[in-house]
């Protein structure tokens, strides 16, 4: 990542354009499809579906926004406070967007609706992923166990949903919950998504009897850097070298037509890597 890059994606227009767009669309999952569907997302808005359900008290976002107070009281204590603050902005966002939407997405098929909801829903939230904040509530808890337990977040959040829908299959209609979990699971899919989908990188080994010619190659024609690991064949106990790239997709077909030009023998080993962070790719979040 350029140093300019890096600025932006530091900066406090970009980091509140995200949590704004992303809250907002995360709103329109939960109003126009999730709340006459009658799901129970997860998380801190899951318990506040569930008791606005059974209880008819208030509004959803209203209760969401009263129990995001002590999440936030411990963030203020445990976490830096341009965290908070954007997890704030985040959270307010998602609230009042949730009290003024008044329209709904109108789908019969339950299954249809449950795929449609945790993907809307999981595409907000990984946009304000990108931020530097969160979207509020047990984001806020899961980083705090993170930072001083070392307890992972992906733990974290199958603990407590598991809780949660337990809760829910002996207060709502099992068919219901069922299709709530499901919309959970393709929110999580999809969060994950866009988090990847502009980080995800390939890394690729190289094995040939030429790695320096393809190394050039590479920096000469492609502009990005290469690894040279030293290596011992099993077989012959004949030392080689191993060369590394790390590159995105648009540049893999690229790269295997230099390496199969310059060596047709050589060994092509490709994997996928989902997070590469440091030297000039992507920076460390610093929260």
């Amino acid at each position: 990542m350029s140093p300019k890059k890096s600025l932006i994606s530091y900066s406090i227009f970009w980091n509140c354009g995200l949590i704004l767009i992303g809250s907002f669309i995360q709103a329109i999952g939960f109003k126009a499809l999730g709340e006459p569907q009658g799901f129970v997302p997860g998380g801190l808005f899951g318990i506040s579906t569930l008791i606005y359900y059974k209880t008819g008290f208030s509004n959803t976002g209203l209760i969401y926004l009263v129990l995001n107070v002590p999440m936030f009281i411990l963030g203020y204590i445990f976490i830096s406070k341009r965290f908070l603050s954007y997890s704030f902005l985040s959270m307010l966002t998602l609230s009042l967007s949730f009290m003024v939407i008044d329209f709904q997405i109108n789908l019969t098929d339950q299954l249809y609706a449950a795929v449609t909801f945790g993907v809307i829903v999981g595409a907000g939230a990984g946009i304000v992923l990108r931020s530097l904040g969160s979207n509020g509530g047990l984001d806020v808890v899961g980083v705090i166990l993170n930072q001083r337990f070392n307890l992972g977040l992906g733990k974290f959040y199958f603990f407590f949903n598991c809780a949660l829908f337990t809760f829910s299959f002996a207060a709502l209609d099992n068919d219901l919950v069922i299709a709530s979990m499901i919309a959970v699971f393709i929110t999580s899919v999809t969060v994950d998504y866009c988090l990847s989908l502009f980080n995800q990188r390939k890394l690729a080994l190289i094995i040939s009897e030429k790695p320096q010619e393809i190394a050039d190659q590479v920096m000469s024609h492609m502009k990005i850097g290469a690894t040279f690991l030293p290596a011992i064949g099993a077989y012959h106990r004949k030392e080689k070298t191993v060369l590394m790239v790390v590159i995105n997709n648009i540049q893999l077909k690229r790269l295997e037509e230099i390496v199969f030009t310059s060596d047709p023998y050589s060994m092509f080993i490709v994997e996928n890597t989902f997070n590469v962070l440091g030297s000039t790719f992507s920076k460390r979040k610093i929260y």
